[in-house]
Parts: C-alpha cells; sequence; structure tokens
C-alpha cells in the first residue's frame, strides 16, 4: 500500500474555506516579508482527512500493532491517565503561578515523589530532568559532586558493563569520567573477577541495569556494591528496566546510591517520537544535598491557617546550596509527571505489583515457547526478567538468513520487530520485550509468526530475505536514510 503525496491530490483553486484562520493584520516588518507565494497543495477538507487518516493507518504503533522492542518498554498505557492529567484545572495552570494558587499541583507532585522514593528505597527524589539521558547525567553528575565536595578529586572513573546501554558510557563521559568497561559473563552476570581488578580509588562509581539488558536479574549485586563501596565509589542505577521489579525488589536495598526513573515508558506515558519525557532521579542519603532542584516540599501550617494542614512550597538553590543546579524549565515535564502520578495512584501498591509480575510472566512464556519452537536463548541457563534476548546465529550460519531478516519479515506478519543487534555481545541478537500489556493470544500469534518465518527461510531464504513485502517502503539505506533526510518537497520547475 503507498500514499502518495498530498501535493498528488492538490488543483489550482481548491480549498476548504470553512478551515481558513480569520484574518490577521501582518505584524511581520514588509522587509522580511515573503515576496514568493508558499507552495502547499490546494485540496479539499475530505481530501486532506482522507489522506493522514490513510497515512496514520500505514504507521506501527501500540494503538495497532503488538511492539515488543527489547530495552524499551513499549506497553499500552492507560487513556484515563492521559484525560485525568488534562483536566482543565491542570492544564489551565500556568507554570509562573504563586505557591499559593498551585497548592493542587504541587501536592500531586508531593506525593509522586514519597511514591516514588517508596518504590525505590531512596530517601529523596527529584522530577525535574526531562528526560532518561538527562536523568542519567544528573545522577553522575551528583555522584561527581559527592566526590568532589569530599576533596576526593581523583576519583575520575565510571565503570561500565559491556552489556549497558549506549547512554550510559556517553554520559560518563560528558560529566568528564572515564569510561572503564567490565565484561559480563556467560551466564549474563557481571565477572565480579575482572570488576575486582577495576576497581580501586580512582572509582567513582559504577551504572548498572538491574534486570540487565541481557534480560537476567544481576543475582551478585550485594557483591558489587560491597566491593564498590568499599573502594569508595557509588551506585547508579538505570532505570530502563524499572517495570520487571516494582513492588519487589527495590534498588535502594540493593545497595545503589542513585536512580533514574523513565515515568515516559514504565508509567503510563507513550514513548518514543523523542518526547515528551521525564527522568526523575532517586537518591541515597549521601546524595541528598546535590539534588537537581527544584523539588516540592511539604511544611506543618502553622494556627493561623488552621483550615490547611499541609503547605507546599518549592524547594531551590537557597535550600540546597550544593545542588547540581536547574536541568529544565519550571519542574520537568507538568503532563508526563501528572500522568505518572495518576498511574500510580489507580494501581496502587498492588497493582504496581502485578505490573512486575505479567512483565515478567509474559516474558517467560515467551522464552519457553520459543525455546519448544527451536529457537536458541542466548541465554538458556536464566529465567527471563521482563525481557530476553535469542540468537540467530544458527540460522545466519545454516540458511544465510540474520536476525535483521526475521525482524523485517515480521513486519509483513503484522508485528513490530524486535530490537536488533543489542546488546553487541550476543551475535545475532533480538532483543525481545513483551511487556505486561498484552494477552496470551497476541504472545501466541508472535510465536506463529516467527514459526512460519522460520519455515520460510529454510524452504525460500530469498524470500525471507526480500521482506518486507506489504510496506510503503522496502529495506532502506538505514545510514543514509538517517543522515540524508529528504522531507521537504519541491515544485517540479518543469
Amino acid at each position: 500500500m503507498h500514499e502518495p503525496l498530498i501535493f498528488t491530490y492538490s488543483r489550482p483553486g481548491r480549498g476548504a474555506p470553512a478551515q481558513y484562520p480569520p484574518p490577521v493584520p501582518p505584524e511581520v516588518p514588509e522587509k522580511f516579508r515573503r515576496r514568493r507565494r508558499v507552495v502547499l497543495p490546494e485540496v479539499s477538507e475530505l481530501q486532506a482527512v482522507r489522506h493522514f487518516t490513510r497515512l496514520s493507518q500505514l504507521n506501527f504503533s501500540i494503538d495497532t500493532h503488538f511492539y515488543p522492542l527489547g530495552s524499551c518498554t513499549m506497553k499500552y498505557n492507560p487513556r484515563a491517565c492521559n484525560e485525568l492529567a488534562m483536566l482543565p484545572q491542570m492544564l489551565g495552570r500556568h507554570p509562573l503561578a504563586p505557591e499559593s494558587l498551585s497548592q493542587g499541583f504541587l501536592a500531586c507532585m508531593h506525593e509522586l515523589q514519597e511514591m516514588l522514593k517508596e518504590v525505590t528505597g531512596m530517601q529523596g527524589v527529584s522530577l525535574t530532568p526531562m528526560a532518561g539521558a538527562q536523568g542519567e547525567f544528573a545522577g553522575v553528575a551528583m555522584i561527581r559532586a559527592y566526590h568532589q565536595a569530599r576533596g576526593d578529586t581523583a576519583r575520575e572513573e565510571i565503570i561500565v558493563p559491556d552489556a549497558a546501554h549506549g547512554t550510559n558510557p556517553a554520559t560518563a563521559t560528558m560529566c568528564g569520567c572515564k569510561v572503564i568497561e567490565v565484561r559480563t559473563l556467560e551466564n549474563g552476570d557481571i565477572d565480579i573477577e575482572a570488576l575486582k581488578q577495576v576497581v580501586g580509588p580512582k572509582t567513582a562509581g559504577i551504572m548498572l541495569t538491574n534486570p540487565s539488558t541481557v534480560g537476567v536479574f544481576e543475582r551478585r549485586i550485594q557483591e558489587v556494591a560491597s566491593l564498590v563501596h568499599g573502594a569508595g565509589g557509588l551506585l547508579y542505577y538505570d532505570g530502563a528496566n524499572l517495570n520487571a521489579i516494582l513492588g519487589k525488589v527495590r534498588p535502594g536495598d540493593m545497595g545503589f546510591d542513585v536512580i533514574h526513573m523513565n515515568l515516559h515508558k514504565t508509567f503510563s506515558t507513550p514513548h518514543g517520537g523523542g518526547g515528551p519525557g521525564s527522568g526523575a532521579v532517586g537518591v541515597g542519603r549521601r546524595l541528598l544535598p546535590f539534588m537537581p532542584v527544584p523539588f516540592v516540599e511539604r511544611e506543618e501550617v502553622s494556627a493561623g491557617h488552621a483550615q490547611l494542614r499541609y503547605r507546599y512550597r518549592w524547594m531551590d538553590e537557597r535550600d540546597l546550596p550544593q545542588t547540581i543546579g536547574r536541568l529544565s524549565a519550571f519542574m520537568g515535564n507538568a503532563g508526563v509527571l501528572l500522568r505518572a502520578y495518576v498511574y500510580m495512584r489507580m494501581l496502587g501498591r498492588a497493582g504496581l505489583e502485578r505490573v512486575a509480575e505479567y512483565a515478567t510472566l509474559n516474558a517467560n512464556y515467551l522464552l519457553a515457547r520459543l525455546q519448544q519452537a527451536g529457537f536458541e536463548p542466548a541465554y538458556p541457563q536464566r529465567r527471563a526478567s521482563h525481557e530476553f534476548i535469542i540468537t540467530m546465529k544458527r540460522q545466519a550460519r545454516e540458511l544465510g538468513v540474520n536476525a535483521m531478516d526475521f525482524a523485517k519479515r515480521l513486519l509483513d506478519y503484522g508485528f513490530h520487530a524486535p530490537t536488533t543487534y543489542f546488546p553487541l555481545l550476543v551475535p545475532e541478537c533480538l532483543l525481545i520485550e513483551p511487556t505486561e500489556t498484552e494477552s496470551k493470544q497476541e504472545l501466541d500469534a508472535f510465536v506463529d509468526a516467527l514459526i512460519a518465518i522460520q519455515r520460510e527461510a529454510q524452504q525460500d531464504a530469498a524470500k525471507v530475505k526480500g521482506a518486507p513485502y506489504t510496506l510503503p517502503v522496502r529495506r532502506l539505506d538505514d545510514v543514509r536514510a538517517a543522515k540524508q533526510l529528504d522531507l521537504a518537497y519541491r515544485e517540479d520547475p518543469g
């Protein structure tokens, strides 16, 4: 199915007058005004509606397709969270409104901070980072500020496993640290002996995801924490996989000193497209003085305001002189924060535990069914957390059909492809995360599709290698498509 450019439908003089904006006197000075007519399509309202509706139907999305993108939690987000976060009282609040007129909003933000402290085991939470990567930056910046405040300026090394998210070493480098890589064992755990070789007086900290990006829980995390803390370093928790442990295990109890959380993925805001996001950070006691500002504090109301029990106020640089500073205008993305607040209040403690239970159950069910169908897990001796890896190295060697070929062919079967070739340490890697919101029927259909593609690969490898066939475009040069964008319509001079 191919949808042509809307300019194809354009005819001179055609339009949608009912949608024209009211004329406004131009405020732009004459010398800056456009001289040539703007090239816009001249179409009717119905043509425009049909064109953009067809385009929307070509898109893969959570609302239309199973989206098992490992390492990024692509789950369904309840509409109720969106609806409540968009109440007029929320949407109409101006970010510069004084505290006295913002007590309801501030109360929600304070409760959100407290709930996040509870689920992570941290002593303080700041909601201000605008994305996961910025939350990572805040975490490492606080670790550096902690060491520098103690005069321990030689600590400039951040240890990162070879299975880490790519943002981890990038963040450490941006914060002025040297990245020290430590390898992962064949069973998915960190190589403790290798860690012992690199940890020392230069260690500022270690960045870990637990469960890790290979889909397993780091069983020796307390030993890791003891080693790093014993050397004077701190532990940073990458919260990208937090939905796997909600209500079950807390990073603070594992020994982590700082965590960033992707509220836009774990707590009910759609992920993808570059935003909006939220990379809220939680810290242990040692990092409380360095948290980014502002955050919300609750105070007992004096006797003169007996009608209110509490008053909420912003904490800023005056309250926290050692803060790493401000990371965003105001206090992060209010809409994302409100969705997270509503989501947690709707689910409650029991509901959050069931998120982790169903995420884990779905991943292990899918892993078991694929294993029964003959697909090869990368870590067969381990149970999945919320995601897992199957390797297509046997198919690549015996059939000449690799992981990317399977991923492209899945699109023809109506499934978004899993993450391919990440983490890099697994050859011909498909990283699959079903999430907690998919049904058994959908998971079974996904398995059936992979089995069908496997059969195709055995009978006609060229067919699989030529996929996809049902999308508007076939295989692209991924690098060229990303670097040489072709997004602008140019009028044919002829």
